[in-house]
């Protein structure tokens, strides 16, 4: 995620008529719903604290770097909250209070989301003071100690951390909010009172080779150090989809901090109760011990009874003489605790402090914090695989394998689905037919997931069998929308009986329609050379015929989308590609792709971009509009993309 712009604006108090220096600045964004959405908040409010900097601003001056890190904490505790429970885009607004007669100069941190119904969670039931909790519902207490929350201290952080907090409801949305005070700062801190590591750590730090770090015991761990700790480390894990990087990383960031050694162990996904862990990773804090470390923990995998719950387990130390039993302490303390995501056991972490025979009660209370923020993050990865490993065998099943050879025609196929771990909706398809016809088709399903691939698994045998018993094209498109409209009508019925069997209610949108953008077309081969084409474009970008002087122009006419209306007659139009003629067939993944608020398509880009593929091979025009689609942006695509080229040999 790249840099967010700051729309800066001034907000006036309300009932009072102020000037410039009355008034208070404000920073908003908004940001997407997912695990990325933290780590720009905190960038956001580090661009926003400079900014006003910057401009020399009254309460600007009580700036700190402690209050710049107690933001960061704050917001980063917030936004994950919002985007973990409510599941929506979050609004993110920063706003710079002057002091005033009653109150200190603040920075004020408000976190909205779009679902209301969503309760805050916490670690703890306390939060808030007593004025603030008149803008908490009823309802949305945090959870209490009997279901420990695994989405970071959330209320207890921002208790801690503000000098107020609250919670205001708005038509559709929940904010969330927190005061922070500016001035409330001593540049001249005892040293003895609070160490480096309580002042803050950085993201760059978390992973640094900081073997000499000796403060990690007891208080130096109990306060903002710890806190900014988990805070940095949920996010540093929160954004790996591949779990062994997760075990990487989760043993970087305990040794030497935490620990002298650690390993962590995973359980297989699908194993039984007498599957083996495996052992994922392994990390000590001098880097030539740790092959013989992997080497002796990879003798006895390491296996919690299921009494055990997530609390810290005292175990023999590694090739020691007391193995088999609990270690005395001679070469150092051993703990493991057990790794969970949603009640299911997904493996364990096992670390040693050598030298000392007891490691301090608030050093593994907060390690017990950061193994849960490890099973989440472990968690999220597995089910990211899950849902990516599902949508390959799905895409695979749905689309043809290969496609057929043209007797004098050189075909050219790109098909990019979106990397979004979800099943696309664009599918292809070019086969033969009876009486010395081939056919060749390519689609855009509305939506993607589950219910794209409904109807792409549909769409592609049926047009085959129509196309095979001899219906022309604009009959295979007929008859073709009526199945997907006596599907999509089966389809609303069953989810209505379903819906009233459970004793629900029918909503409007309940059996989605099954709606299909295609441009379907048939060729058959002409005996001086070329082809006779006959197409037809349902709601689908109209291909583009290329003549070998460059010439552009449509060669189809727009039609209504498949699977709207029943009363639809499709009508298809016929033309020779003669021999050096090309036709591109896209779908919306290329004439849609955007560039802030500009389209690829927009002025005839298309058009504009094949005319100057005149004279390329039909690989060398899908090569280069592919190329012209990637260039257009800077960021990837965000949809499927498909582009089938046709040329007469």
């Amino acid at each position: 995620m790249g840099p967010i712009p700051l729309q800066r604006d001034i907000v006036q108090r309300p009932g009072i008529t102020v000037g410039h220096a009355d008034a208070r600045p404000v920073a908003r964004t908004s940001l997407p719903g997912n695990l990325l959405a933290p780590s720009a908040a905190r960038r956001f409010v580090q661009a926003a604290l400079t900014e006003w900097t910057g401009l020399g601003l009254p309460a600007a001056v009580g700036f700190s770097e402690r209050l710049a890190d107690d933001a960061a904490v704050v917001v980063s505790e917030l936004v994950t909250n919002a985007v973990v429970h409510a599941g929506t885009n979050v609004e993110l607004l920063c706003r710079l209070e002057e002091a005033a007669e009653d109150e200190a100069a603040a920075l004020v941190l408000e976190v909205s989301d779009h679902h209301p119904a969503r309760a805050v969670r916490s670690d703890r039931p306390e939060a808030g003071s007593a004025t603030d909790a008149a803008d908490t519902a009823e309802g949305d207490a945090p959870t209490g100690p009997e279901e420990p929350a695994e989405y970071g201290r959330g209320l207890q952080l921002v208790g801690t951390l503000a000098e107020r907090w609250g919670i205001t409801y708005r038509t559709g949305l929940k904010t969330v909010w927190a005061r922070l005070p500016v001035d409330d700062w001593n540049p001249f801190p005892d040293p003895s009172a609070e160490s480096g590591f309580q002042q803050g750590l950085r993201a760059a730090e978390l992973l640094a080779p900081t073997a000499r770090r000796a403060l990690r015991d007891g208080a130096d761990w109990a306060g903002r150090g710890a806190l900014s700790f988990l805070a940095e480390a949920s996010d540093l894990l929160a954004g790996q989809l591949d779990e062994d990087i997760v075990a990487a990383l989760a043993g970087q960031l305990l040794v030497p901090r935490l620990a002298d050694w650690c390993a962590i162990w995973l359980e297989p996904e699908n194993g039984g109760p007498a599957a083996v862990p495996r052992l994922a990773s392994a990390w000590h804090r001098d880097e030539a011990e740790t092959g013989q470390l992997r080497t002796v923990l990879e003798q006895d995998p390491i296996r919690l009874p299921e009494r055990v719950g997530t609390g810290p387990v005292s175990m023999p130390w590694p090739g020691g003489e007391e193995d088999g039993g609990e270690s005395d302490g001679s070469a150092g303390s051993a703990l493991a605790y057990r790794i969970t995501s949603g009640g299911r056991t997904l493996g364990a972490v096992l670390l040693g402090r050598e030298g000392t025979a007891r490691v301090p009660d608030e050093v593994t209370a907060l390690i017990e914090d950061f193994v849960r923020r490890v099973g989440l993050a472990v968690g999220a990865a597995r089910a990211y695989t899950r849902q990516a490993t599902i949508s390959r065998i799905l895409q695979r099943a749905l689309l043809p394998s290969k496609v057929a050879d043209i007797p004098g025609v050189t075909s050219s196929l790109v098909y990019e689905p979106s990397d979004d771990g979800v099943v696309g909706g664009d599918f292809y398809d070019i086969f033969p037919c009876p009486g010395d016809r081939w056919c060749f088709v390519l689609g855009d399903v509305q939506g993607s997931g589950p219910e794209a691939a409904v109807v792409t698994g549909l769409a592609r045998p049926w047009l085959r069998l129509l196309a095979r018993e001899g219906f022309g094209v604009g009959e295979v498109l007929d008859r073709l929308n009526r199945l997907l409209l006596d599907d999509a009508m089966e389809a609303a019925e069953a989810a209505a009986l379903m819906v009233a069997a459970a004793g629900g209610q029918q909503t409007a949108d309940t059996g989605q329609s099954r709606f299909l953008s295609l441009l379907y077309g048939e060729l058959v081969p002409l005996p001086g050379g070329g082809v006779r084409c006959t197409l037809a474009s349902a709601g689908h970008p109209l291909p583009l015929l290329l003549r070998p002087d460059g010439e552009v122009r449509p060669a189809a006419e727009p039609q209504m989308l498949l699977g709207i209306f029943d009363d639809v007659a499709y009508e298809s139009q016929s033309f020779e590609l003669a021999p050096g003629d090309s036709l591109l067939c896209v779908t919306d993944g290329v004439t849609e792709r955007r560039s802030g608020a500009l389209m690829f398509d927009d002025g005839d880009g298309l058009a504009r971009a094949l005319a100057d593929c005149a004279g390329l091979s039909a690989d060398g025009i899908a090569g280069r509009i592919n190329r012209a689609v990637h260039e257009f942006a800077e960021r990837p695509p965000d949809d499927d993309l498909a582009l089938l080229v046709l040329q007469a040999g």
